[in-house]
């Protein structure tokens, strides 16, 4: 493992082109050589720089996951399932416009509102969908702009790019939702925070969303063009086990594909994720398995907690216990995920001392390979 700060060059061959790529977009967005295009980053023109944020910030280059959980929680990584959290609940909101649009309980959105409402934050970078269901991040600044990143999309979107793009001397105060590959470079950012490019200590909020995998942008789209009249669907859905399906609706039906027959669409670099649950954000959000209409909430930091209890307090969000069996199953799931991750990791590298992009201790690797 290579702690050493590269430049472009090195990115593109030791993550782009090796397939190691997540399509965070930390390395876009600044940068006049790196962009997004076709469902992946390319490099334009060839960069001078030995050294580049590029480089230093991608999620898949050397990762000291102690070091950045003493900056997010003031303590080491623990490997837990869960990662560090402060409780787990179960919340919907009581907003009908925001249940009616959203893909569960509507908590991000009523959160997002909230913060916004009070002065929390000024905007928040989301992703929302086009007519023909591309997903692109934007900076929401209203309710009604928030409102319109409510849903699932389920492919890989540059979400640090439009971070990235906002002007060094801004003052906005940000929330940020994003994935956990995302939040694992925003993590990098603020912990070396970027020099001539956007403040990242104007991000104030980061929500984070469950994944399992993400679909490739560029050949889940066309997959999609060719099955389905795009503008006419309204939600995409991956009901809990057993339905292994995709679902999609339109205002008339409900049209469902095989799961297996979309998974060959899963983003390569998903394979060497060790995180479920977006564990270095300030509340991680996901479905309940088996309870429609809820959102399971993990809370993490203290900015996380009083954002939930001004929820609870203003009537914004209806909470309740995660019953134990959900609890169990969530973290059953989670820690399934980082065991296979390292496996595929050391079966990439051939040595179990070499983990490619991640600094584990020695005792929770030994945990999750027992």
């Amino acid at each position: 493992m290579d702690m050493k700060v590269k430049g472009s060059k090195e990115l593109l061959t030791e993550v782009i082109d090796a397939g190691l790529c997540t399509l965070c977009g930390a390395c876009a967005g600044g940068c006049p050589y790196l962009v997004f295009y076709k469902g992946r980053i390319v490099l334009l023109d060839s960069c001078t720089l030995s050294q580049g944020q590029c480089y230093q910030y991608c999620p898949r280059t050397y990762t000291d996951m102690d070091a950045i959980s003493q900056q997010v929680f003031g303590t080491p990584y623990s490997g837990d399932e869960l990662g560090t959290t402060k409780e787990v609940l179960m919340t919907r909101s009581t907003d009908t416009r925001i249940k009616e649009s959203a893909q569960y309980g509507g908590t991000v959105t009523t959160l997002l509102s909230l913060a916004l409402e009070e002065g929390f934050i000024d905007g928040a970078i989301l992703t929302k969908m086009s007519d023909d269901k591309t997903p692109s991040a934007f900076l929401a600044q209203s309710r009604e702009e928030m409102l319109k990143s409510a849903g699932s999309n389920y492919m890989a979107c540059p979400v640090l790019q439009a971070l990235n793009q906002l002007p060094k001397d801004s003052e906005q105060r940000l929330a940020v939702v994003a994935m956990p590959c995302q939040i694992l470079a925003l993590s990098k950012m603020r912990q070396e925070p970027p020099q001539d490019r956007m403040n990242v200590g104007n991000v104030k909020l980061v929500v984070g969303l469950f994944c399992t995998w993400a679909l490739s942008p560029d050949g889940f789209h066309q997959f999609l063009k060719e099955n389905l009249n795009l503008p006419q669907v309204t939600k995409f859905d991956i009901p809990p086990p057993p339905a292994n399906i995709f679902e999609a609706y339109t205002p008339s039906d409900k049209i469902s594909f095989p799961l297996d027959e979309i998974r060959r669409f899963v983003m390569p670099a998903c394979a060497y994720c060790l995180d479920m649950t977006s564990e270095f954000a300030d509340i991680s959000v996901g479905s309940v398995e088996g309870i429609a209409g809820w959102n399971t909430v993990i809370i993490r930091t203290d900015v996380g907690a009083q954002l939930i209890e001004m929820a609870k307090e203003k009537g914004k969000l209806e909470v309740d216990i995660l019953l134990p069996e959900n609890l169990a199953h969530l973290k059953e799931a989670s820690l399934l995920k980082k065991k296979r991750a390292l496996q595929e990791i050391i079966t990439r590298s051939g040595d179990r001392k070499n983990l490619l992009y991640v600094s584990l201790q020695q005792s929770i690797i030994d945990r999750l390979l027992a």
